[in-house]
């Protein structure tokens, strides 16, 4: 199996190039108002149950309407002394949304408009059949001045809603950073480099300040008060050449290098020495990927290494994982019985501890 099948370490994200518009649709709307002024009211009196005065025709967004006043009402009413009004829709072959209000104005400003027939949401006026919105109501005696009688009717036509492209943008596509590439291309290079480190028999050549402002040892060790700077070549014991390019490509790109070709063990072990690698130069990012490939590759072979390693390098998070692993109760008697649960026992005691009392809390729960 290869170990980094299920694991990659980093991806470019895909990038799509996407024109973007806003479209706003606002209705056509147009407002008026009429005034419907009966002189002599009391001569109008006794016209006749049914009968009405009607204002001349008057356009409100294109359409005609004419207000209707009945005197005596429209119908017999059995108590009272009513009148009636009524909006009618006097335009032809026509069909509108619009909402409305008719009310009596006090023509002496001294009392606010009674408003009679009102429609606060839209309503379809149509032609045929045709659309009559009335209503009863008793005598408006309060509301004459001088024999007169003053109807107002606001009305607001919705027309058709326009549509219109408001806004537009393009995305233009900026391409992916190319900073890691031209980096890693000058360390391949081995351009302008000003260090060379020894380990065991290779040679690897770099740029102190690259070194320095990654990786705070590497910053002490070559800049430091204790440091050289005039110093041109280090020796590095105690790694191995693999994990020291790997090392030093991390610190150029902020990824690992492409390790598919390592199977099972081998990618195992190479990740473990990266983490050690990580913690001996203070590259915490790295150790934290490292972790993870680790983590999600942890089985009841090789769960207490890994524990060990992570109790010894401080890797929390994986520590806590194996942890989880381990004392889950369908894995716990399988890894007690196992060599490598054996050789911990010996090894970092301490550990047990650790498993004892994670079992216990999860055991009660």
């Amino acid at each position: 199996m290869n170990f980094f099948a299920q694991t990659p370490i980093s991806e470019e994200p895909q990038r799509t190039r996407m024109r973007a518009s806003t479209s706003l649709c606002t209705p056509s709307v147009v407002r008026g108002t009429h005034t419907f002024k009966i002189a002599g009211y009391s001569l109008q009196r006794g016209l006749g149950i049914g009968r009405y005065l009607s204002s001349a025709a008057f356009d409100v967004g294109g359409y005609f309407w004419c207000i209707e006043y009945y005197p005596d009402g429209e119908m017999e009413m059995e108590n009272g002394d009513y009148a009636s009004i009524a909006l009618d829709f006097a335009s032809t072959n026509s069909e509108v949304r619009a909402y409305f209000e008719v009310r009596l104005a006090d023509q002496a400003n001294k009392l606010p408009p009674l408003v009679l027939l009102s429609k606060n949401m839209p309503i379809v006026f149509r032609s045929h059949p045709p659309t009559y919105v009335g209503k009863d109501f008793l005598q408006p005696s309060v509301y004459l001045r001088d024999d007169n009688l003053a109807i107002e009717c606001s009305i607001t036509v919705l027309a058709e809603s326009k549509v219109a492209v408001t806004t537009t943008s393009i995305d233009i596509q900026v391409p992916p950073s190319d900073l890691s590439n031209n980096l890693v291309e000058l360390l391949k290079a081995g351009e302008e480099t000003d260090v060379t480190f020894k380990v065991r028999g290779e040679s690897f050549r770099a740029h102190k300040i690259v070194l320095a402002m990654r990786s705070p040892v590497f910053k002490a060790v070559l800049f430091g008060p204790m440091g050289d700077r005039t110093r041109r070549t280090m020796n590095i014991e105690g790694i191995q050449p693999a994990i020291f390019s790997a090392l030093l490509h991390f610190i150029y790109t902020d990824s690992l290098p492409s390790m598919g070709h390592l199977y099972g063990d081998d990618g195992e072990e190479m990740v473990k020495h990266l983490v050690m690698a990580a913690d001996r130069y203070a590259m915490e990012r790295m150790k934290v990927i490292c972790e993870s490939i680790l983590c999600k590759n942890l089985n009841v072979q090789n769960v207490t290494t890994t524990l060990a390693l992570a109790d010894r390098y401080h890797c929390n998070q994986l520590k806590n994982a194996c942890l989880e692993f381990i004392t889950s109760p369908d894995r716990i008697d399988n890894v007690v019985a196992s060599e490598g649960y054996a050789k911990l026992k010996r090894s970092r005691p301490a550990i047990i501890v650790d498993i004892f009392e994670r079992e216990t809390k999860s055991r009660k729960i």
